[in-house]
């Protein structure tokens, strides 16, 4: 593994800036972030039956978290406002949890990376998915939030568990 560079965001005296990517390259650019909430095994299976008194759970998530991903720059200082071209969220029943998996996808071809819109995209539909199923589970569980793999830009081709 290569030692990390820089921290961009912060200048030669310490202070916060945004960074200027005017002069980087534009190139297709995607990053795919994941996310748990675990639950209690009757949770999960009102979920399924869609029987939560607040509604579709996993359909609120799934918009909730693309909704999310197109404001990440109001939420997260110094993070550029992006003008994406793809976002999905797909969660996926995980009986082992038991719980919920949220996999979100976000893509541009631009001059900076989209693994916040993802990760923020991931972030909000779990806590969607806490808020919808709360009355029947307060003791739910979100967990794992991290990024799998982004591609594009100068850096390349990342893969959690390994570069390239």
């Amino acid at each position: 593994m290569s030692a990390p560079g820089p921290l961009t965001h912060i200048g030669a005296s310490g202070e916060a800036h945004m960074v200027d990517v005017g002069d980087k390259a534009e190139t297709e650019r995607l990053a795919v972030a994941e996310g748990r909430v675990a639950m209690q095994a009757s949770t999960l299976a009102t979920i399924r039956a869609g029987d939560a008194k607040k509604g579709d759970v996993l359909g609120t998530a799934r918009i909730a978290g693309i909704m999310a991903a197109k404001r990440a720059h109001e939420l997260i200082p110094l993070c550029h406002a992006l003008l994406l071209s793809k976002v999905t969220v797909e969660i996926e029943p995980d009986e082992g949890l038991p719980g919920l998996v949220v996999r979100a996808t976000a893509k541009l071809t631009g001059r900076t990376g989209v693994e916040m819109e993802a990760l923020t995209a991931v972030s909000v539909a779990c806590l969607t998915i806490y808020d919808m199923a709360k009355a029947i589970d307060r003791g739910m569980t979100i967990t794992g939030i991290r990024l799998i793999e982004k591609t594009g830009g100068k850096s390349g081709a990342w893969r959690a568990g390994g570069e390239g």
